[in-house]
């Protein structure tokens, strides 16, 4: 592969020398008009572009090929479109940064909506470039160029988009292009959509001047108001019992310092989300119970009695405050920092339950982070520089009944047997207790989907193992078996371009959450709960998970059933894995979300993660 992934392991936020100007970028004069769409692609900077091949984009394909020689962006073939966004979703994940992602007319946007959709609430950037027939109905071959020709393709996505256009002319396309970069990398991330047409980049040029992308970069971060920080500041101040809700925010290493300095200095207890990537250090004395996708009793009782919260972009947090205090509002002070409202439509109900705010920072939570410290000055500074004692997260965890291997098992022995590993857990499924894996490290942990679209597991950890490729860090996704069958040959692109990954599938034969349902329906209905598992189980055939795996190029160990066979097929994946390959290991696994019932949460408000 021509590109390096992450530069380094501290990648976010694109640089601004990412974006290449005219006058840097050596090449041949534009012939066509798809050879300046592609150049203008390398002027963005994306170092990949992720498609799954199409006619309606066969100019831009021969022009990244022919024209730009593969390299900058290199080309990363995916099976489905689908697979194409949740690669891009993953690498994003890892560095701040978008890729390229190329779709097939309407058929292939269609195919990929779904994980259009999870990275619009994941706040990812996406540079999505579409591909439309002829819009000049006189261009149009007969019959397929009709069906792939639409009068406002972006409309089909637009509602979870944060922005779009179908230019109609060479000059337009490049411009677009450059916008949707500028937007989909300025905060608050989103995916962007330009539909390129056809016919438009196969028009022959006579002379074009490509544009300074110097001069379209993203729009700076804009900081909170002083008196706003001055507010803040001054009820931080006075807290005696402040919290902080830990939600999406960088992979910056700096930024996760200054989070625990800030913690430190005003003795904040901490809670973190476990559908957010890793936001504080789980080890540390100041941090609640262990994240998870439903507030602990722990956590919810840390925020009950706070006089003080700091929400930095907390997910929902109107309706955590109705979790915690039965549909009243807290009593505690409560500041907010974010600009996520910015992306909120009428379409999508990812706004969230109102939530009641006292003081809002309207800035990136690190910005916000930031000025409170230097609000703060010297103030209770020798507080962040004492060492904080660490303890051990994890704890030995009993197996199921008869005997049978459970996920917090699998958890334990997993991460005992790759302890010696720089390591990137790049997904968890539902019954996953966060307790068994301490995050210490801003990439130790990359939070869910943001959608919850069953699915996009693999694509996810794919492009993740893009990114880190080269840096050190192992990437490890634990995923359910319904996530894992329906995103499987997304794993095929792993193979192809060796991206060392290792995949472990918490096997329990069933979409478990609907079983749940099922109980639930059967339970207030009075009707048998012998039935929930009745169109839920996947067995009879079961799927061979391994095999499928070696069919897709990549190793493939197990089904494993003991707990002899999970240490030594769990060591023999981890040495695969870092002698530069691929492996799936298939685990079978008790069925039970153990984690729910202790959130109080079970059967009720369950998600929605395959397996």
């Amino acid at each position: 592969m021509t590109g390096d992934g992450v530069r380094g392991t501290e990648g976010r936020q694109m640089e601004r020398e990412d974006m290449t100007s005219a006058d840097d970028v050596e090449a041949p004069r534009c012939e066509w008009g798809s050879d300046a769409i592609a150049m203008a692609l390398r002027q963005t900077g994306v170092p990949y572009v992720t498609l799954n091949p199409g006619a309606s984009f066969r100019g831009l394909h021969d022009s990244l090929v022919n024209y730009l020689g593969n390299n900058r962006p290199e080309i990363i073939l995916c099976l489905h479109e689908e697979h194409a966004v949740a690669i891009a979703h993953g690498f994003a994940k890892v560095t701040g940064q978008p890729l390229a992602v190329v779709l097939h007319s309407n058929v292939g946007l269609m195919h990929a909506s779904m994980a259009i959709f999870n990275g619009f609430c994941d706040r990812v950037p996406v540079l999505l470039l579409g591909a439309t027939g002829p819009l000049d109905a006189e261009l149009r071959r007969p019959w397929i160029d009709w069906i792939h020709t639409a009068s406002d393709m972006p409309a089909l996505v637009r509602d979870f988009v944060k922005w779009d256009d179908q230019p109609t002319s060479v000059k337009a396309s490049v411009a677009s292009i450059m916008r949707a970069n500028q937007l989909t990398r300025t905060y608050p991330a989103a995916p962007t959509l330009v539909c390129v047409d056809a016919a438009v980049q196969e028009e022959q040029l006579e002379d074009f001047a490509l544009l300074d992308a110097g001069r379209y970069r993203p729009v700076a971060d804009s900081a909170p108001s002083p008196e706003s920080i001055t507010e803040a500041v001054r009820f931080l101040r006075s807290a005696k019992r402040p919290v902080f809700l830990v939600g999406r925010v960088s992979r910056s290493a700096a930024e996760w310092n200054r989070r625990v300095e800030l913690a430190e200095r005003l003795g904040a207890r901490v809670v973190t989300d476990l559908k957010m990537p890793a936001a504080f250090p789980t080890t540390h004395h100041l941090h609640g119970g262990p994240p998870a996708n439903f507030l602990s009793p722990e956590n919810r009782a840390l925020v009950a009695e706070a006089d003080v919260i700091l929400s930095l972009e907390w997910e929902d947090l109107g309706g955590t405050f109705r979790q915690v205090f039965d549909g009243d509002e807290p009593a505690a002070t409560v500041i907010n920092a974010g600009a996520d409202h910015q992306l909120f439509n009428g379409w999508t109900k990812n706004d969230y339950a109102l939530a009641a705010v006292d003081v809002s920072l309207h800035a990136r939570p690190d910005v916000a982070v930031r000025a409170i410290l230097d609000e703060l000055g010297d103030e209770n500074r020798a507080n962040a520089l004492t060492p904080t004692p660490l303890t051990s997260a994890a704890r030995p965890h009993a197996l199921g009944s008869s005997g049978r291997l459970t996920v917090p098992y699998l958890a334990t022995v997993l991460r005992r047997t790759i302890a010696d590993e720089a390591i990137t857990l790049v997904r968890v499924p539902t019954s996953w207790e966060s307790v068994h894996w301490a995050f210490e490290e801003p990439l130790d942990f990359l939070g869910s989907d943001g959608g919850g679209g069953v699915g996009s597991g693999p694509g996810l950890a794919v492009g993740a193992a893009l990114a880190l490729k080269g840096t050190g860090r192992m990437p490890v996704a634990v995923l359910g078996d319904g996530d894992y069958l329906m995103g499987l040959t997304a794993l095929w692109t792993a193979a192809r371009y060796q991206l060392p990954l290792l995949v472990v599938v918490a096997n329990n034969g069933s979409y478990f959450n609907d079983e749940l349902h099922q109980n639930r329906m059967a339970a207030v209905r009075g009707r048998p709960a012998s039935n929930a598992h009745i169109g839920m189980r996947m067995e009879t055939p079961a799927p061979n998970l391994a095999h499928l795996a070696e069919d897709m190029g990549l190793v493939g160990m197990g089904p494993v059933t003991t707990t002899e066979e999970l240490d030594q097929i769990l060591a023999e994946a981890v040495a695969t894995v870092a002698a530069g390959r691929p492996c799936v290991v298939d685990v079978v696994v008790e069925r039970g979300y153990a984690i729910l019932t202790q959130a109080g949460v079970l059967n009720d408000r369950v998600s929605h993660q395959g397996g």
